[in-house]
């Protein structure tokens, strides 16, 4: 059964555009066969701990000869990257926030970029290790103008940011569906951008194609 990760990072709950994004690419998926299993982490809940020196000595340490608090300080990367190992898709939906990704989102990535475990390094080149074949990203802009060599483009590491970081793990097929602004449209403009962006979800989801 093929599963699904999903996070969220946004800290609005029924009023976040990224996590109806989202939900739109996790029904759309679903819609298209019966057998997918949903891993969910809501990361402005379930608080992910930020690595501390312990986890980064761990990190690199040799894993069969651990000593007990380095076991214990690495003990959640372990399992976020077994989670994300067993995920055939990784949705993440996520706000814009001062031109980048929330902390929460940080925190969790920070703990899964881990070297021999999510990309090693032969000392020459880097190489991703990840296991999970595709990620679909949510976002959501409160403005326009940072996307396609918008004015506030080179302002813009968000979008950006998760893209490379993605591809840095070995996750090179990606699909992005963004809405922008969510703070400047009326209700009816929204309205109509949100029914404009589920259709080319329900679009691209089924028929296959990439949007990057």
């Amino acid at each position: 059964m093929p599963t699904i990760l999903r996070l969220d990072s946004s800290p609005r709950d029924n009023s976040s555009h990224s996590r109806a994004v989202a939900d739109a690419v996790e029904q759309s998926l679903i819609s298209n066969s019966e057998d997918w299993s949903v891993i969910r982490r809501d990361l402005s809940t379930q608080h992910i701990d930020v690595i501390s020196q312990e986890t980064i000595e761990g990190f690199y340490a040799a894993k069969e000869s651990l000593p007990e608090n380095l076991k214990k300080a690495t003990a959640l990367s372990d399992e976020l990257i077994a989670e994300l190992a067993e995920a055939e898709t990784l949705i993440i939906s996520a706000p814009i926030y001062n031109f980048s990704i929330p902390s929460s989102l940080k925190a969790w990535i920070d703990q899964i970029v881990r070297v021999n475990e999510t990309f090693a390094f032969d000392g020459d080149s880097f190489n991703g290790l990840a296991k999970t074949k595709r990620a679909i990203l949510a976002l959501s802009y409160g403005a326009t103008g940072y996307t396609q060599g918008g004015e506030l483009s080179d302002m813009n590491f968000f979008e950006p940011y998760l893209v490379s970081l993605l591809k840095f793990i070995g996750i090179n097929e990606l699909e992005v569906f963004r809405i922008e602004g969510t703070s400047i449209l009326d209700s009816d403009q929204l309205a109509v951008a949100k029914a404009e962006l589920y259709s080319q979800i329900n679009k691209t989801l089924k028929g296959g194609n990439k949007n990057v």
